[in-house]
Parts: structure tokens; C-alpha cells; sequence
């Protein structure tokens, strides 16, 4: 069994364009990225172990060098992409507030180094919404990047690991949300993708996971934001996200220059051509993932 831990980054609204009350307008935020790491079953005890202790390790360094500072559980320790970039959501946590600039840069570097030592994959669907239909609200644009990330993890599973099963983890943000989540997951298990896609090597119903418990949700996270901000920015320099771009999955199947695990959505958009050339320099530059 495989454990697929899913997370966000970008906001769920729509609209590329926004308008002040005088008429004008203003662009806002055109990126939309779900992703998603693998994670098989009997690499969780490493994968756990290697990151909690490190973090309690932190904890121990920073309660003997000043006894006052609070005893942390690990649920204190959550590492979130926005907490580590920006000081002002840095200083308001305390474990993180309390960690030196190498020390937070190590910890970061940890979580990634679990990407190569347990063979994980990276999948993920990016939504460009200067491209997107006007009927496209926010559910709507959720359910199709849902949609197409199970039809990813589906691909994998079928070609990569015909005899095992996956089981999506993903941020339980509220009961709401996680309902509608789980009532979209359940028709395209019953129904099939759009595409015709069954889903028959993905198995439940989405387990809904307190992210500060998860250290496979907070990778996710970190990842999901690397993403997009390489297509925000369309750099594939930027640093975090050529840390990660070897375990984008591309399968053996495939040509060379196309990655299997990542997917642009609408076809319209001129992100298209953008994947393709990561897609491109990635092989140029015989980057192999697990």
C-alpha cells in the first residue's frame, strides 16, 4: 500500500482579475497548485521517526539553553512553507521562533533529504485561472483539480505498482470542506473520471489529518508551495523548487522530457508550454527520480 499525503498552495478563488469600487482593476493571485507525495507503507516508521526526533532534539537543545522557554509536544513543531518564509508568521510560533536561521534551513533540508532516502514521488496539478471558463467557481476548479490528481496517482499505481493500493491523506481544514471533499472523492470512485479513468488501485474515502500531525502533510506543503512559486514566477531556478524537481514522477514508459506527475490545467493556458520545458531541461540534465 501506498500513502499518498496531498496538500494546497494559492487560494481556491477563481478570478485572476479583481475590481476595485471605483472601476478599476487589479490582477490577484493566478496559481492554483494541489499536490500530492507518495510515501510506501513500510517506509512511514523511518520517515516519522527521522523528522520527530529531529524536532524533539530541537526542542531539547533550546529547553536546556534557556529553561524558561515553554515545553513543546509535537504538535508545536508543525512546519508550514508560509512560517519558514516569512518572519512575521515565524516569530508568532514558538518552536519555530526559537530555531536559529541554520537550524530552521537544516530542519527544512530534512524533510526534503526523506524524498530520495524513501523512494517518494511528487504529483501535482496546476490551475492557471486567467485561463478558466466563466462557469469555473471555486468548487468547481477544487473538484477538477482533485479529479486530476487522482487520475495521476492512479496512472503510478498502474503501471509503477500494479498489485498495491493507495490511500489519500490530506489537511483537515473544516467539516464543511472535508464533506464536500469526500462526496467528490466518492463519484469518482463510483463513476469514474471525466476522462473514463477508474479508480481501481485507489482505495477509501480521504483520510482527513490534522496537518501539525502529519509531517507527510507538511511535506506536501513545502512542496506545493515550490511549485507554484516556479510557475508564478516561471523560473525553474528557483532554489526549493530544483531541490525537488528530480522526484516529480516521470514514468519509465514514457519518452524522455515528459513528466507523467504534473499537470496543467486548462490546456490553454501557456503553462503548458512552461511544464514542457521543465520537462525538457529536467531529461537535458539526466535528472532521475526513485
Amino acid at each position: 500500500m501506498y500513502f499518498f499525503y496531498v496538500d494546497e498552495s494559492g487560494s481556491l478563488d477563481p478570478a485572476a482579475i479583481g475590481r476595485r469600487a471605483d472601476g478599476s482593476t487589479f490582477a490577484k493571485d493566478h496559481l492554483y497548485v494541489l499536490a500530492a507525495v507518495s510515501l510506501f507503507e513500510r517506509r512511514w516508521h523511518g520517515f516519522e521517526q527521522t523528522l520527530n526526533r529531529r524536532k524533539r532534539e530541537l526542542c531539547e537543545i533550546h529547553r536546556h539553553t534557556n529553561p524558561a522557554t515553554p515545553r513543546l509536544e509535537l504538535a508545536d513543531c508543525e512546519l508550514k512553507s508560509t512560517w519558514t518564509r516569512i518572519p512575521k508568521e515565524r516569530a508568532q510560533r514558538p518552536f519555530l521562533a526559537n530555531l536559529t536561521d541554520g537550524e530552521l534551513t537544516q530542519l527544512v533540508e530534512l524533510f526534503y533529504r526523506q524524498l530520495d532516502h524513501h523512494n517518494m514521488n511528487i504529483f501535482a496539478v496546476v490551475v492557471d485561472k486567467r485561463h478558466l471558463h466563466g462557469y469555473m467557481d471555486a468548487g468547481r476548479m477544487h473538484r477538477k483539480a482533485w479529479e486530476l490528481l487522482l487520475e495521476l496517482i492512479q496512472k503510478f499505481l498502474a503501471t509503477e505498482h500494479p498489485k498495491h493500493q493507495g490511500v489519500i491523506l490530506t489537511d483537515d481544514i473544516s467539516r464543511q470542506r472535508n464533506r464536500s471533499l469526500a462526496m467528490k472523492h466518492a463519484y469518482f470512485q463510483s463513476e469514474g473520471t471525466s476522462k473514463g479513468t477508474r479508480l481501481t488501485h485507489i482505495a477509501e474515502m480521504p483520510l482527513f489529518v490534522r496537518s501539525e500531525l502529519s509531517n507527510g502533510v507538511q511535506l506536501a506543503d513545502l512542496v506545493a508551495y515550490n511549485i507554484y512559486r516556479c510557475f508564478r514566477d516561471q523560473n525553474p531556478a528557483y532554489p526549493f523548487f530544483a531541490r525537488i524537481v528530480p522526484y516529480l514522477w516521470a514514468s519509465r514508459s514514457t519518452p524522455a522530457g515528459f513528466l507523467d506527475g504534473l499537470w496543467v490545467f486548462p490546456a490553454e493556458s501557456p503553462l503548458v508550454q512552461f511544464k514542457t520545458k521543465l520537462a525538457k531541461e529536467r531529461a537535458n540534465r539526466g535528472t532521475a527520480g526513485p
